[in-house]
C-alpha cells in the first residue's frame, strides 16, 4: 500500500522551505483562503486539492467560527454556511488529513481564540500537527497576550503566523517578529477581509519600511481580487494572501472557478518576474 503524505509528516516541506526557495528562484509565494467546510465538506477539500494544483505554495484553512470580527461579508457568510453544514474543528482536521493523502503543499490552520481554548490549547496543537498541519493564524492573538498558547504552538512544532497592520509601530513590528515563524501577513488597509478594486498607494512603501527590520518573510492580503494586483503585490512582497475574492468564484462557479481564478494569479505573478 502506497504511504500516505501524512504518513510521514516529518518529510513534508515547511514554510521556511517555501519562501527560501521563492527567494532563490524570484517566485512569488501564492497564498489562497479556504474555509472548511464551505460550501460542504467535501467540496472544500476539492478546493484544497485545487488550490494546491492550481500553484499554490502555502494554503491557508480556515476553521468557521460564529464571531468572526476580523472577516468581511463573504468570508462571514462562508463561515455561516460552513457550520450550517455541521463543520466543526475535528472536521477541519478530518478535511487536512486527507488533502494530506495526496498532496504536501503546506498548511496555515486559520482561526480564533474560542474554537482553541474549547478544543484545549495542547490538544488542538497535537491535532493540528498530526494531522498534516505546518503553521496557525490566530486572528484574535496580539503577539505577548497568551505566552501559554504561543509557547504552545512553538513547542508543539507550528509555525505562529503573526499579523501586522498599517496601524502597527515601528518599535510594534519588531515585537510581532519576534515571537513569529514561517512568515509575517501584513494586512494591506485597515478594517475586515474583503475584495477590492484597488490598492492603496502607500503599500510600497509600508512594505519596505517592515522589511527594514525584520528578516521573516513578509506577505500582503486584505482586499487582492485580480491577477494585476496579485503581480503588482508579489513585486514587493514575499507572498500575495487570496481570500474573499476565491470565495466569490467559487460562489459564483464551483471549483472549477477557483481553480481557474488561482491559477490566472499564479500566472500574472510569474509573467512578472
Amino acid at each position: 500500500m502506497t504511504e500516505s503524505v501524512s504518513s510521514a509528516s516529518s518529510r513534508l516541506p515547511t514554510i521556511a522551505d517555501v519562501f527560501l526557495r521563492g527567494r532563490e528562484t524570484g517566485r512569488g509565494a501564492l497564498i489562497p483562503y479556504v474555509c472548511a467546510g464551505f460550501p460542504d465538506a467535501d467540496t472544500s477539500l476539492a478546493l484544497l486539492r485545487a488550490a494546491a494544483e492550481a500553484g499554490a505554495d502555502v494554503i491557508e484553512l480556515g476553521i468557521p467560527f460564529s464571531d468572526p470580527l476580523a472577516d468581511g461579508p463573504t468570508i462571514q457568510r462562508a463561515s455561516f454556511r460552513a457550520l450550517e453544514e455541521g463543520m466543526t474543528v475535528d472536521g477541519a482536521l478530518a478535511l487536512l488529513r486527507r488533502f494530506r493523502e495526496d498532496h504536501e503543499t503546506p498548511v496555515v490552520l486559520f482561526t480564533y481564540l474560542n474554537p482553541i481554548h474549547r478544543y484545549g490549547m495542547e490538544r488542538f496543537v497535537a491535532a493540528a500537527r498530526d494531522a498534516g498541519a505546518q503553521g496557525l493564524l490566530v486572528t484574535d492573538l496580539p503577539a505577548g497576550a497568551d505566552p501559554e498558547l504561543e509557547s504552545a504552538v512553538r513547542t508543539g512544532g507550528l509555525d505562529l503566523i503573526r499579523l501586522l497592520a498599517p496601524t502597527t509601530t515601528p518599535a510594534r513590528v519588531s515585537q510581532v517578529a519576534e515571537g513569529g515563524s514561517g512568515f509575517l501577513y501584513y494586512i494591506s488597509r485597515t478594517g475586515v477581509t474583503g475584495a477590492r478594486t484597488e490598492l492603496r498607494t502607500e503599500l510600497a512603501r509600508e512594505v519596505e519600511a517592515i522589511r527594514e527590520r525584520v528578516s521573516l518573510p513578509l506577505a500582503v492580503g486584505f482586499g487582492i481580487s485580480t491577477p494585476e494586483q496579485a503581480a503588482l503585490v508579489g513585486g514587493l512582497a514575499d507572498g500575495v494572501v487570496v481570500g474573499s475574492a476565491l470565495v466569490e468564484a467559487v460562489e459564483e462557479g464551483g471549483v472549477g472557478a477557483g481553480g481557474a481564478f488561482l491559477r490566472s494569479l499564479r500566472e500574472a505573478m510569474d509573467q512578472r518576474e
